[in-house]
């Protein structure tokens, strides 16, 4: 054999089992090396080549424990009886290597045997991670190919320490170093231990954006996700990189401009830069706007036997001139598709197709309606509720098999699912059926815990410093029926509360549920009294369609009025004793909203009565009309979390038969429903006197109200569950309803006050935070137009008490 030949062999044979261990505890530095570079390394030869010519007669194989030697002679390309060549020597020492299962492997010739001696690799015992607090040793184990009682080698290490790396990058850090070290056990078993120093997180220092030239910097800023890093984010990971997140950053960015009319809009490139210090991120868009584009023409074009396009087109909210806006346009085509669908077409689709004009920067739009292909539900799969029953989930649907399918449907079930609350994630899809025309309806969902104890304390302007305790499950044995048992002790205020609701009771369109409840409170704040109740109620409803809703209820009352100050006014003294409320009362809704849990668009209409007269001390008719109308600020934000929440209601009470005309049944102005003041600081109170050194808070009869709020993220990052407001509240409260006014009318000292329904104005800044103690209210109301008597209350503060 040549000197070539022998020197060749020699380069990939040789693999001394100090290098294993040298290779197992490397360096940062050598383990940045090529993989290829290592490869060479494990693959030197320890002994001569064996010489060629003549045939192999036998193959002896030495140093094996744990693997066969059947198994090993079936790796090799030669078998007794081939020649002693150089090529096939090789494949079979390079086959060898190739299963991973030796350290060493050497050939050599003795007369007609063919001597294959191997070195086994070790076997991992266990594996473990030192200095990891970032990631933990789960989420880590889960990406790494070494497993306890498999085969190790420093390749698999070097590979596993790239993937560790991997999981580190997506959590924000990169000047993370982890080394793979191994400790020698006996019966030739290792301990695998990936030494990790986590280092600090690394963070984007700069986002600049290049080629911008209708909008700032800072507006661009505002409309992607990754933040500059700021001494306020320590809650958010918005300023940490994470290169997905740049990705969804130039999709922002593309919506973004077509929103505003740039058809021609591209990121050529986004790109992010590690500091030599690898502590921080410069992340660079560059972008080309291109011109701005106008709509052109609109055109609509109905291919459905019963649909004309000119009846289609009063309900295209899209005009000429006006700045061509992607949004629009798909939305307008969906509204069509919508409304169509829901009229006795439901394979009806809208596909907007658009006329670029480079010449005159305009757009020429065109609805095409079509008949889109028949669909129908093969079957709804659903997986992922280890808890709450199927039932619960199909009722969400407003689809069964053998239903025509359709998009609409599919987006309705899913976000009926996330208002249940049950759910920590819901994805609905589609997958094809048994035939062309079948489609079946995946659920996949991911429960979270629906039980809650809590044990807690806090602070309230209503009930003051409280303490509260209470179990509750939302969804009872996954039937979907929410019980709790709630009790609070408070400054001003102690409740107890025991309730049960069934949404689908007897398995039908009726929701049902009772309460029991006991409530004493101390109103010495507004009338100088104390009142208890204790009583029940039963309620029940049910939907005339996914819109439109009507509940009923029915509640009996037992109140004690006492403890009254001896500086009351006439009508709080009249109040003392008890009576009992017995009263029946309806609500009918209409609810157009996006979501129930977190409004963002749509709005809410409700109309409610009550009648008190069914038996009881207590004769009334009161009526109630509240709307809310919520109005997304997307277009101009290009942020989900910018919402305008316009609220109004009114009320009336009206009497009938000699009812008492308890104080306690009034309406109250202040506190939640006009801040800046307090609760019943506005509408009729007795009048302050030298005799009389207090007033009273009598509530009224009529009732009105109004608000505008624009709620908006703060820079803090959302997931820390912080977001801000701004609002002006107004509202009015006049005729006075107390006992016995016509005794004391005579009484110079019965005046009563503020009985007008001049209207009190305020303004003013909140925040919530749903912290893990609960949700946090904080609102600053600064009063505008107010009268003399009235009761301010500039800061307001709310404390869930759940901890």
């Amino acid at each position: 054999m040549s000197g070539n030949r022998y020197a060749l062999l020699a380069s990939v044979c040789l693999v001394p089992f100090a290098a294993d261990a040298a290779s197992a505890q490397t360096t940062d530095r050598a383990a940045h090396r090529p993989s290829s570079h290592r490869s060479q390394t494990v693959r030197r030869a320890s002994a001569s080549a064996p010489a060629t010519g003549g045939v192999i007669q036998s193959i002896q194989v030495q140093g094996n424990e744990r693997i066969e030697t059947g198994t090993i002679l079936s790796y090799l390309v030669v078998r007794p009886g081939d020649p002693f060549a150089q090529d096939q020597l090789d494949r079979s020492l390079k086959t060898l290597y190739a299963t991973g299962l030796f350290r060493d492997v050497t050939l050599h010739r003795e007369g007609g045997t063919l001597v294959v001696k191997v070195v086994e690799n070790p076997i991992v015992n266990r594996i473990a991670f030192e200095g990891n607090h970032a990631a933990k040793d789960d989420d880590l184990i889960k990406v790494i190919s070494l497993r306890a009682r498999a085969v190790y080698t420093p390749e698999m290490a070097s590979r596993d320490r790239q993937k560790i790396l991997q999981v580190y990058a997506e959590k924000g850090r990169y000047n993370v170093s982890v080394t793979p070290q191994i400790i020698r056990l006996s019966h030739n078993r290792v301990d695998v231990i990936f030494q990790i120093n986590e280092g600090t997180l690394t963070l984007i220092k700069k986002v600049a954006f290049v080629g911008n030239k209708a909008f700032s910097e800072a507006r661009l800023a505002q409309v992607i996700t990754s933040k500059e890093t700021a001494w306020y984010r320590f809650f958010s990971s918005s300023d940490e990189y994470n290169p997905d997140r740049v990705k969804y950053d130039s999709e922002l960015l593309r919506r973004f401009y077509l929103r505003n009319g740039y058809v021609d809009f591209q990121v050529v490139d986004a790109t992010a830069e590690l500091a030599p210090d690898r502590k921080n991120f410069f992340v660079t868009f560059t972008v080309d706007e291109g011109a701005r584009y106008r709509i052109g023409h609109i055109e609509v074009k109905s291919s459905l036997r019963h649909v004309t396009a000119e009846s289609l087109r009063p309900l295209i909210k899209i005009y000429e001139h006006q700045w061509y806006n992607g949004d629009d346009i798909q939305q307008t085509a969906e509204a069509l598709q919508t409304r169509l669908q829901g009229s006795g077409e439901p394979f009806a689709q809208v596909k907007p197709e658009i006329a670029r004009n480079t010449d005159n920067h305009t757009v020429d739009l065109l609805f095409d309606v079509s008949e889109g292909p028949h669909v129908y539900v093969d079957r709804i799969d659903i997986a992922g509720n280890t808890i709450t029953q199927d039932r619960v989930i199909r009722r969400q649907f407003d689809m069964a098999e053998g239903d025509p399918y359709t998009p609409q449907q599919q987006r309705r079930a899913k976000q009926s699912l996330e208002d249940l609350g049950f759910f920590n994630s819901v994805t609905v899809d589609t997958a094809r059926g048994a035939a062309p025309d079948r489609v079946v309806v995946n659920t996949g969902l991911t429960e979270k815990p629906t039980g809650q104890l809590t044990l807690g304390g806090g602070y309230s302007t209503d009930a003051g410093i409280l303490g509260n305790a209470g179990i509750r499950q939302s969804n009872l044995l996954g039937t979907g029926i929410d019980a709790s048992l709630q009790g609070t002790v408070g400054q001003y205020q102690n409740q107890v509360d025991l309730s049960v609701t069934d949404p689908y009771f007897l398995g039908r369109n009726l929701v049902a549920g009772a309460d029991l409840f006991y409530l004493d409170s101390s109103n010495q704040a507004i009338a100088n009294y104390y009142e208890t109740r204790v009583g029940a109620t039963a309620r029940i409803g049910y939907a005339y369609n996914r819109y439109l809703s009507q509940s009923w209820n029915y509640s009996i009352v037992h109140r004690s009025v006492g403890d009254i100050n001896s500086g009351a006014s006439v009508y709080i003294q009249a109040e003392d004793g008890r009576s009992l409320l017995s009263q029946i009362g309806t609500t009918l809704a209409l609810d157009h909203r996006d979501s129930r849990l977190q409004p963002h668009d749509g709005y809410l209409i409700s109309v409610g009565g009550d009648f008190a007269g069914i038996g009881g001390d207590e004769k009334y008719v009161r009526g109630k009309i509240d709307g809310s109308y919520y109005i997304p600020l997307d277009y101009f934000t290009g942020n989900h979390d910018w919402t305008v929440s316009l609220r109004a209601g009114t009320g009336y009470i009206s009497d009938f038969g000699g009812g008492r005309q308890d104080v306690v049944d009034n309406f109250y102005l202040g506190g939640d429903n006009l801040r800046g003041f307090y609760d019943g600081g506005v509408g009729p109170h007795s009048r302050i006197t030298d005799k009389y050194n207090v007033s009273d808070a009598l509530g009224g009869r009529f009732i009105y109200t109004g608000s505008a709020q624009v709620n908006f993220p703060l820079p803090v990052g959302p997931d820390l569950g912080l977001s801000g407001r701004y609002f002006v509240d107004m509202g009015g409260l006049s005729g006075a309803r107390v006992l016995s006014r016509n005794y004391f009318s005579r009484d110079p000292q019965a005046a009563i006050v503020q009985n007008n329904l001049t209207p009190r104005v305020s303004t003013g800044v909140g925040v919530s935070w749903k912290s893990p103690f609960g949700l946090i209210n904080v609102d600053i109301g600064i009063p505008i137009v107010k009268q003399d008597q009235d009761t301010q209350q500039v800061f307001r503060f709310g404390f869930g008490s759940q901890f």
